[in-house]
């Protein structure tokens, strides 16, 4: 499988990005509705900095993951597809990005507001956004959490999206997007045999 993505197919890296990003979003928004309840303990503090860790991960891969579509190309839209419907496509896409960035960067900043220290998986010290300052900090906590309700609802639109791709329009938008799904390759010219 290429690493790049072709007119058939998201190449490798593109994949690797999608599902690892979406893997650490659904874990993290899962641990963040969990710990919220739990008694002060040292179990909820470990839970506040692996939830803190993953989420400055996710920044990273989401930063990484826009730069390799800035350099990759994107499969085309499946045939049939209206040109209103590739236009809510790509605005929901870069609606998801802009949350996925927004989240991390608004819980990094109610940890700094909060004048608390941030190390990533105990091993970098991350640096404050802020002083300590409550009001920020009662705000970046506000957007932290209707930011994750708005992550949730676009994970849920986005993965709809796929199923009625796959199941009604009968078409190749999720399969391709599957690590096992490998593309026809189709001769091009110039390649060997």
């Amino acid at each position: 499988m290429s690493i790049r993505s072709g007119p058939d197919a998201w190449g490798s890296l593109a994949k690797l990005f999608h599902w690892s990003i979406a893997t650490l979003v659904i874990g993290n928004l899962s641990l963040g509705l969990w710990m919220v309840d739990l008694d002060a303990s040292a179990q909820k503090m470990r839970s506040y900095g692996l939830h803190k860790s993953i989420g400055i991960s996710v920044l990273g891969l989401m930063l990484l993951r826009l730069l390799w579509r800035a350099l990759d190309q994107r499969p085309p839209a499946p045939p049939g597809m209206s040109p209103l419907a590739r236009r809510v496509s790509r605005v929901l896409h870069g609606g998801f990005y802009v949350l996925l960035l927004a989240l991390p960067l608004s819980g990094w900043l109610y940890n700094s507001a909060a004048n608390f220290p941030l190390r990533w998986f105990g091993l970098v010290n991350l640096p404050r956004l802020s002083a300590a300052d409550p009001v920020l900090k009662q705000l970046a906590q506000s957007a932290h959490e209707w930011l994750a309700f708005l992550v949730i609802a676009a994970v849920l639109l986005h993965a709809s999206a796929a199923l009625k791709h796959h199941l009604i329009d009968r078409d190749q938008v999720l399969r391709r997007m599957l690590p096992s799904y490998r593309a026809r390759h189709r001769a091009q010219p110039g390649d060997s045999p």
